[in-house]
């Protein structure tokens, strides 16, 4: 549920005071407030600091994303839709320049998660990233479902590799939730085929491992509330709607879409 312009300043290299450190929860909390211009300065600074973490650019590119999913409204027509239009299959009309630094800041995130040690728990969360942000961006910008569903296999797979390390990694368990929940919703029939197909489809699990990264997350732990909301407005469940929700609009006010969406539970 939420996928930012690319100038990173070296001050002592141009003989003017330096900037103050940055971090990448700087950087998701403006992505989550909707300033993505903010969330890619902080992204490379960070990134000036950290050359060789492929951590840097899977959030440029999650910035990205969130910043085409807000001008193409998709976070209010495809997640809070409460009818038989969630997820669907109307044609948008996305940006090829973003689509371009989106695809280029993938890239660097495979090369510098490549060149990572096999073990190392950030690079194997990076292509955690890699594979669920591009699924993100087939089924809910470009509308190509089967291309998305091989992506998401893979982000789950990875995320189920990096777990077994480091079961205690909660940003990981997003690739989980999200992809039990949302296949979960389809038809019994397709659900019964996308399992033979290796997918897993349990309504129930997803909800679990997407409670535990909101409980426990870093990066993440936003966004797993935001699907959480979700899940609760298409339950019915006003009471957890408006806890979830309400917890966005406070940590996050600069974005209307948890305001108004938070007015139409009260």
């Amino acid at each position: 549920m939420v996928r930012l312009i690319l100038i990173f300043t070296l001050g002592a290299a141009l003989g003017s005071e330096a900037p103050p450190s940055t971090s990448l929860e700087d950087a998701y909390h403006d992505m989550y407030n909707l300033q993505f211009d903010d969330a890619h300065q902080a992204i490379h600074q960070w990134e000036g600091e950290h050359p060789t973490s492929p951590l840097g650019p899977a959030a440029d590119a999650a910035a990205g994303l969130f910043a085409e999913f807000d001008r193409l409204h998709i976070l209010q027509s495809e997640f809070f839709a409460e009818d038989s239009n969630f997820l669907n299959q109307h044609r948008l009309t996305p940006d090829p320049r973003r689509k371009q630094e989106f695809d280029q800041a993938l890239d660097q995130t495979r090369r510098l998660a490549s060149s990572s040690p096999a073990s190392d728990p950030d690079a194997l969360f990076a292509q955690v990233m890699v594979f669920g942000l591009n699924s993100d961006y087939l089924a809910l910008v470009e509308k190509r479902n089967l291309a998305a569903l091989s992506e998401t296999k893979l982000a789950r797979a990875a995320a189920d590799k990096l777990l077994a390390l480091r079961p205690d990694y909660y940003d990981a368990y997003v690739a989980v939730g999200l992809e039990n929940y949302l296949l979960s919703l389809k038809p019994a029939p397709v659900r019964w085929l996308l399992r033979l197909g290796g997918s897993e489809t349990d309504k129930n699990e997803g909800l679990q491992k997407l409670r535990l990264v909101a409980e426990h997350g870093h990066y993440l732990m936003p966004f797993a509330r935001l699907l959480l909301a979700v899940a609760a407005v298409r339950d019915k469940d006003r009471d957890g709607a408006k806890r979830e929700l309400g917890w966005l609009a406070t940590q996050f006010p600069a974005n209307h879409l948890f305001r108004e969406e938070l007015a139409k539970v009260q």
